[in-house]
């Protein structure tokens, strides 16, 4: 799929790409990967959400690519990843673990930052041999581990089996999308982005959002309303921030709570006072210093090659020690 289904002009317009490369997943998938940035600058890996692509990410490569590495990836069936047959969490795992191996150097490690079903990716890979060689730090952005469609908030109503219902029939239905119109565009923002949200970025996301081929929405749907990463979330124990607005309906306050309890080494729970789900275009500015907050601790500037680890793993220059916890474990902060 070509960027001309996106955004090809002005502010929310993804960058081109330094390079770009396919790597192939476990099961043969083929996945879209971007560089962006320069060789040998700290190395950044980002994960869009359900029904969205690269182009999601426009306003942090663009300014994380100033002075950090930065790789993005399309998943499987969206942007330009072709659908593959396959469609669970483990495939979330294989594909990431794919695109860190094909883009890291030995030894090399990122900061993995994943939005809504990209964080559900890194928590799912959390466990993976691969994961842990190449992953220094994490972000899980607007996301959740469990519980999505009982916690969601689209469909108002009160909490229970009637809200549950709806909510999966909304989320899991089969209709096209269609195009961009202007009732298409007041019921994305009603759902996934803050009352206040600027015209433009409503624009951007919806035409993200309607590129996502119908087949491949429903059948991630599926997978997010049956989601249980909590054990996998239990394995997640490289420092992690998560990150989430106040008015977020797809996955509320309560679920970044849940992470920010269930998570080894939580590094912080930012909220974002009057945001939606999709803060990466809706507060750009915030996700992007949440990423550059965590490369500065865990990774740090280039430099000569650090002492070994643990283990004989190779420890990445600048970065704090690996035992112990931040002294922000545990704090909610609200912005």
């Amino acid at each position: 799929m070509s960027r001309a289904a996106h955004v090809t002009s002005g502010p929310y317009a993804p960058p081109a790409a330094r390079r770009e490369l396919t790597v192939v997943s476990a099961d043969g998938a083929r996945l879209h990967v971007e560089v962006h940035g320069e060789e040998g600058a700290p190395a950044v890996v980002l994960s869009h959400g359900w029904t969205c692509s690269t182009a999601f990410w426009a306003a942090q490569i663009r300014e994380l690519a100033r002075d950090h590495r930065v790789i993005a990836y399309d998943q499987r069936g969206h942007g330009r990843s072709p659908a593959a047959r396959t469609c669970t969490t483990t495939a979330l795992a294989d594909d990431l673990v794919a695109v860190l191996v094909a883009t890291l150097g030995p030894g090399e490690r990122a900061v993995v930052a994943g939005h809504s079903m990209g964080g559900m990716a890194v928590m799912a890979a959390a466990g993976r041999p691969e994961f842990v060689r190449h992953a220094a730090a994490a972000l899980l952005c607007s996301t959740g581990s469990s519980r999505l469609v009982e916690e969601a908030r689209v469909v108002p109503v009160r909490a229970g089996r009637v809200r549950t219902r709806a909510t999966r029939a909304v989320l899991c239905t089969r209709a096209p999308f269609g195009p961009v119109t202007p009732p298409a565009r007041a019921l994305l923002k009603y759902a996934t982005m803050s009352p206040g949200a600027a015209p433009g970025k409503v624009e951007a996301c919806a035409r993200i959002v309607h590129a996502c081929p119908t087949g491949v929405r429903y059948a991630w749907a599926l997978v997010l309303a049956g989601l249980d990463l909590d054990a996998e979330l239990a394995r997640l124990t490289l420092p992690t921030a998560v990150l989430t607005g106040t008015a977020d309906r797809l996955t509320p306050l309560p679920l970044a709570r849940a992470l920010a309890a269930g998570l080894p080494q939580c590094v912080g729970l930012t909220t974002l006072t009057g945001m939606g789900h999709m803060i990466p275009v809706e507060a750009p500015e915030a996700v992007t210093a949440a990423v550059r907050e965590l490369t500065a601790l865990y990774l740090g500037p280039p430099g000569p090659e650090a002492p070994p680890g643990p283990a004989g793993e190779p420890a990445t220059a600048g970065s704090p020690p690996t035992t112990g916890t931040s002294p922000d474990t545990g704090t909610e902060k609200t912005l």
